[in-house]
């Protein structure tokens, strides 16, 4: 559609459709129209035709791209998000943006930060799984493998008195020769030494969790009847939510420094900044929070947001009932049931503490379907009648196949060690259209590696593909972590990877909300990524 000048300049609606009007309504959210105009003037201006100086071909081209592999089987990708599950843990929120909130997820789940993201350090993130040091992947831990741990066990022994290293072997480090060394500094003619030291006390792991961390990202049910986490409460969201009512008291009147607006002005901010992208929550589900937001990212419509009514048998308040109907289709293997719409209440698991929602949750903290869609799947994958399914029975899975259980399409693979980083580029950039997925897109990373210790990048863990970038002489993925967060600056770094994605690099994020997003360099990507995958 060709729109001259000044039509556009009015609107675009003089003599044909307002663009803006028309990509709202393809994207399913509002453009702010002063700043996307800049952005991309400014991005044409510096773009002008891909720069392919680094693009080797020395193989042969395909008008099909690289051909898939065959799918896995066992695909067993997870990790907990820990923002959300410290939150659940301590029944507050915490900044997500502080240095301080660093040192209060280590505190909760008794791990060195630097050992938190990395499976081959067992850390409680990856609860019910354990790595396969030969293939780099992970397994499921069977019931009889994890063990709940009480808080006698979590005690350590009283270390004033201890005046020699022999000391520490009569409070239970077994021989203290060979005992690991993680740290060593020589300052002053004094030696500082951190021991690994679980012979003396005990901490969370994979392997071993308290009852509350069990019930809470676990399916080992310890007590039989309806599934509700510890500390919380089926709630209704629709009338419920915190959120809803804060929002409704503000919007007559509202303060920003010393002024004071109006409730039009609230409203224009509030819609404009709004951004409703899931993000995962206390299980390690990122498996399907990133292949959720993958089909929404590429095809918005095909994403159920809204409901109607549901007719009951009764009177009054009785007859009318809320349903959320989503329809998942069968591709087979784990996590997976016949082809079925579901239907869903509104009610989810919310903290007793502050009211927060326990798992998938919107980033606005507002919009509710991105909760009842993660319930829906679960419902249909336990074949559940229930309208509160068990939502750790899908604590890990396959991102890739989960984008074809929403969308209908078929999955395919591609796994990193079969194909060059031209091939793995080339796919994205033929799944996009102006830099962004128009086919959902996932990958998921190895399950350890030494990259993964100060990378800002999570091992055995699913991400959304959302588009590519071309910058100078580099070509970058565009990449968003379900848990909707990256770590505070300064924290980890890494010189190819990107935490702060801008409209100026990638015009497409305007559209979202960046918390998340990252930029890795594609001559790293394969490093990172075990698979990356399409379904279209």
């Amino acid at each position: 559609m060709a729109i001259n000048r000044d039509s556009r300049a009015n609107g675009g609606q003089i003599g044909g459709l307002d663009p803006y009007v028309l990509a709202e309504a393809l994207i399913g959210r509002k453009i702010d129209r002063q700043s996307t105009t800049s952005t991309l003037a400014n991005f044409d201006l510096q773009s002008g035709y891909d720069d392919l100086a680094d693009v080797k071909h020395d193989y042969v081209l395909s008008i099909t791209g690289p051909k898939p592999d065959e799918p896995p089987k066992d695909v067993h990708v997870g990790c907990i998000n820990p923002y959300a599950l410290v939150e659940t843990l301590i029944g507050r929120k915490i900044d997500k943006c502080s240095m301080a909130s660093v040192q209060i997820i280590s505190d909760v789940l008794q791990t060195d930060y630097d050992e938190l993201f990395d499976m081959k350090y067992n850390s409680s993130l990856y609860a019910g799984l354990k790595l396969n040091e030969q293939d780099r992947k992970a397994e499921e831990l069977s019931e009889q493998d994890v063990k709940i741990i009480s808080e006698r066990d979590l005690e350590t022994p009283d270390l004033s008195q201890v005046r020699k290293t022999e000391d520490l072997e009569k409070l239970g480090l077994k021989d203290i020769l060979q005992t690991q060394v993680k740290m060593a500094r020589f300052r002053n003619g004094k030696l500082r030494l951190v021991l690994h030291a679980r012979d003396v006390g005990k901490t969370v792991s994979n392997r071993e969790v308290t009852m509350t961390l069990n019930e809470l990202a676990l399916p080992f049910r310890k007590e039989k009847g309806e599934w509700t986490p510890p500390n919380s409460s089926w709630e209704e969201t629709y009338t419920n939510r915190p959120n809803n009512r804060r929002i409704i008291e503000e919007l007559d009147r509202f303060q920003i420094g010393d002024a004071f607006h109006t409730r039009h002005d609230f409203h224009n901010t509030y819609s404009r900044n709004r951004f409703d992208d899931p993000v995962q929550g206390a299980v390690g589900n990122s498996w399907l929070i990133a292949a959720l937001f993958s089909v929404f990212w590429a095809n918005p419509a095909i994403i159920n947001r809204r409901t109607q009514p549901l007719e009951q048998p009764g009177h009054g308040q009785e007859r009318k009932k809320r349903v959320f109907s989503i329809k998942f289709h069968d591709k087979g293997g784990d996590n997976n049931a016949p082809t079925d719409t579901v239907e869903v209440n509104y009610e989810v698991p919310v903290n007793n503490s502050d009211h927060e929602p326990i798992y998938c949750r919107a980033s606005d903290g507002y919009e509710v379907w991105p909760m009842l869609y993660e319930k829906a799947f679960a419902k249909w994958v336990t074949g559940n009648s229930s309208d509160r399914p068990d939502i750790t029975q899908i604590h890990n899975g396959d991102p890739i196949k989960a984008m074809a259980q929403i969308n209908d399409k078929d999955p395919q693979y591609f796994f990193t060690d079969r194909h060059s980083t031209q091939d793995v580029l080339g796919l994205v950039r033929s799944c996009s259209v102006n830099y962004k997925t128009i086919n959902p897109i996932s990958a998921y990373t190895h399950a350890s590696g030494h990259l993964f210790r100060g990378s800002n990048l999570v091992a055995n863990h699913a991400y959304s593909v959302l588009g590519w970038s071309s910058f100078g002489q580099k070509q970058y993925i565009i990449l968003r972590n379900p848990w909707g967060v990256t770590e505070p600056v300064s924290v980890t770094t890494y010189p190819g990877l990107l935490t702060q994605v801008e409209p100026e690099l990638w015009p497409p994020a305007s559209l979202l909300d960046r918390g998340g997003v990252l930029a890795l360099e594609a001559s790293a990507f394969n490093e990172y990524f075990n698979c990356i995958g399409v379904a279209k």
